[in-house]
Formats: C-alpha cells, structure tokens, sequence
C-alpha cells in the first residue's frame, strides 16, 4: 500500500522550524527504486518537500558494515555504487553532497560509551543516496554515515543509537535506511505481492512499534520463526533499531509505503517527529 496520507498529516507541522527535526526509518529495497517513475520515489520525494531543512543528514545504512563503529569524515564524499548486475544508467546516479567533519566529530563527543573513528575512505552508499537524492535533489545538504559494527549484538546497537538523539536539537535529520524484512534468497523479483510469513512480520512489527515495545523489537530473534524468515542477517533491520533509540516516548509513528514485494522485501517506512 503506498498511502501518502499519513505523509500529508506529517507535513502539517513539519515545516516549523522550531521543533526538534523528525527521525526517519526508510524500507529502500531494489536500487532501481532510486531512478524514480515508482511508487517510493515518489514517497521519497513527497516527504523532501515536507520536512524542514536539515543543517546536516546523518545516515545509518545497511550498506555500511564494519568492524568497530566508523563515521565518515571527509569534506567530499564519494558516491558509491555498491552492488553489480544493474543497468548503467543506474551506475551513472552521482549525488554530489558535501560531508561534514564538524558533524562527524559532534557526533563522535555526543557518543561516550562507545568509540567511534573516523572514515575517509567511504563515501554515500546506495542505501543512503537512493532515499536522500530524491528528497533532497540539489546534494546541497551535507550528508555523513555511521557505520554498523558487525561485532556489536542488537542491544548494543540499540543502546549506542540512545546516545545519538542530542544530534536531533542540533540540525541533524536522522535517517535509518534498511528493510523491515530482508531476504533475497527467498525473494522473487517477478511479483509485486509478499509471502505470507513476510507479511505476518512485517505487520507484527509494525503492532511493536505502535505499542512502543522497544525491548521486543530488540530482542526480535524471540519472535519466532517469522523472524528467523524475515532477518536471516540483521544489517537491513539494525537502521530501524537506530530510530526507534533517538525517537521520544511520546512520539507517534506515521507509516508509509506499507508495502511487502518480491515475496520477501519490506518496504515499510516510519518517520517520529
């Protein structure tokens, strides 16, 4: 279901300027999304136009695993094409937006628990300029990532996410970039329609998240075999974790692109804010 209502609902304060900027988890699924005339480009654009203009973008994509926490800190961040089999125009997408070492370091003095280096040798993966491009076409925003630490279990994730939500009073729109569900061993690119275990989880989560379960949602691997299904690895569900830990108790979610396709990818999307 691609319903931009609850996009329209959020719009009718996210243009004052003087509250804190909103947190956003995006489903991005296929790269060819990113080339526009689909249903979630068009949700991806709709939702630029509505939200306040950042200072910065602070991305955690599942794109971007490492050992160790990184963020990147270089003044010109390359655009990364980072998947193969595609067509070329896909691979021609540039989206040329500074990087911001200023951010990079706050965000490196706002988390103390956790150690978190430098990167300048990354760039903006596809999992972050394929949601930010459209809804921010001029890349004259600046634009860092935060790394997932392959070591780190979800808890943690999820507590040094905690310690990013002060960024939110300092300009940065944080973004979460993954999908819900995530398993393209099962997928099946032929259908736009979700096997029925996929679309068990992913309405599931969605019953967590508006009952603010946070614990749940973290210890998702007790969800049973849906889960199991949904998340064989965890790098596209961890971005949603990222959210749900800078997001306020007495935030609502507003949904959109509540959507499973290709059997087996999650398109759901949530903003808080």
């Amino acid at each position: 279901m691609n319903n931009l209502e609850p996009l329209k609902t959020f719009a009718k304060n996210a243009k004052n300027t003087d509250r804190k900027l909103p947190v956003i988890f995006i489903g991005h699924g296929n790269p060819m999304n990113a080339l526009g005339n689909n249903e979630y480009y068009e949700a991806w654009q709709h939702l630029g136009e509505n939200l306040p203009r950042p200072q910065a973008i602070l991305c955690v994509s599942a794109h971007w695993e490492t050992l160790g926490t990184m963020v990147t800190a270089m003044d010109k961040p390359k655009t990364i094409h980072d998947f193969y089999g595609f067509p070329k125009k896909l691979f021609d997408v540039e989206y040329p937006a500074p990087g911001s070492p200023e951010f990079a370091t706050l965000t490196q003095k706002t988390v103390k628990s956790f150690p978190i280096s430098d990167d300048f040798d990354w760039g903006i993966d596809h999992g972050t300029w394929s949601v930010i491009k459209p809804m921010f076409p001029k890349a004259d925003i600046p634009v860092f990532q935060l790394s997932l630490d392959r070591l780190k279990s979800p808890s943690l994730h999820f507590e040094l996410a905690k310690e990013l939500k002060m960024l939110r009073n300092k300009g940065v729109l944080i973004v979460g970039s993954g999908n819900i569900v995530h398993n393209l061993r099962t997928a099946d690119l032929s259908t736009d329609a979700g096997y029925d275990w996929a679309i068990e989880f992913d309405e599931k989560v969605k019953d967590l998240i508006n009952k603010n379960d946070l614990k749940s949602l973290v210890d998702y691997q007790n969800l049973g075999n849906i889960a199991n299904m949904s998340i064989p690895t965890n790098e596209h569900y961890l971005p949603l974790l990222y959210i749900l830990a800078v997001k306020e108790n007495v935030e609502q979610p507003e949904f959109f692109t509540e959507k499973v396709t290709a059997g087996s990818l999650s398109m759901r999307s949530v903003i808080f804010g």
